[in-house]
């Protein structure tokens, strides 16, 4: 039992286990290592399942890393990010678009960028179905966000079960359900980590300090993507001079290998 709960596991995959909490998951922090002391289990990964609710009431289905840029208004720390599984959330993401197809589904399926708490530890992503109530009773999205989590934990664990030539990059600019970034790696091979949007950009939360820490909590990043439609003359010369600065190059779409 975790917390009076429930602990499920796999029985084919006997690393993994599925514990479920009845507080907001957003605010429930350190859960990784409450779960190791509790269980005495050693946690290495973490996906949350979650519900996701907006202004706009659009069905989503979606996937996304965690932190926040600036105040830590929906759980987590100020100014901390967590480090993310790039190729991990990206490969989910292919999976969920392709099992979202396959059901006929009216979703839309895409990267959110990083965003709310909580703190852990581990690498952690979140996979969502938004973005009402009434999506949220649904069976069928539920269902397809479980057999696409499910389908990825049948091949990948780790983001080391994934190939290493894969090229990891951090976005930069672009709304906050990060279109480009998502038609890039249904397109393109490759994976995002951490995705700064423009509206962090605007509040002036986006400084060289909390790049650094975008680039220590996206494993193995190997160059930046600009969404530079998104983003002034201005701001593109500062990221590059930034990226440069590191020796981390900028890179284009095109410069990526078609799936």
């Amino acid at each position: 039992m975790f917390n009076n709960n429930i602990v499920f596991r796999n029985s084919e995959m006997k690393e993994i286990i599925m514990v479920t909490i009845n507080d907001e998951k957003i605010h429930h922090e350190n859960i990784d290592k409450e779960i190791e002391e509790k269980l005495k289990i050693k946690v290495k990964q973490v996906i949350f399942i979650s519900k996701h609710t907006s202004k706009s009431g659009e069905p989503t289905l979606t996937v996304h890393p965690i932190g926040n840029y600036g105040e830590a208004k929906f759980g987590g720390k100020p100014e901390t990010l967590i480090k993310t599984s790039p190729k991990l959330m990206t490969q989910l993401l292919r999976i969920l678009n392709k099992n979202t197809k396959k059901e006929n589904l009216y979703h839309k399926v895409c990267f959110e960028v990083t965003h709310h708490g909580p703190f852990l530890s581990n690498p952690t992503l979140f996979i969502e179905v938004g973005s009402t109530i009434e999506e949220w009773k649904k069976q069928k999205p539920a269902e397809v966000v479980a057999k696409s989590t499910l389908e990825l934990l049948n091949s990948y664990n780790y983001e080391e079960d994934l190939p290493s030539d894969i090229p990891v990059l951090i976005g930069i600019g672009g709304g906050h359900y990060a279109p480009r970034f998502t038609d890039v790696v249904l397109e393109k091979n490759t994976a995002f980590g951490h995705m700064i949007p423009r509206y962090h950009i605007d509040a002036g939360n986006i400084n060289n300090e909390i790049f650094e820490k975008a680039i220590k909590s996206t494993p193995n990043v190997k160059a930046v993507y600009l969404h530079r439609k998104s983003l002034k003359k201005s701001q593109i010369r500062t990221y590059k001079e930034w990226c440069e600065n590191r020796g981390l190059p900028t890179i284009s779409s095109k410069e990526l290998e078609d799936l």
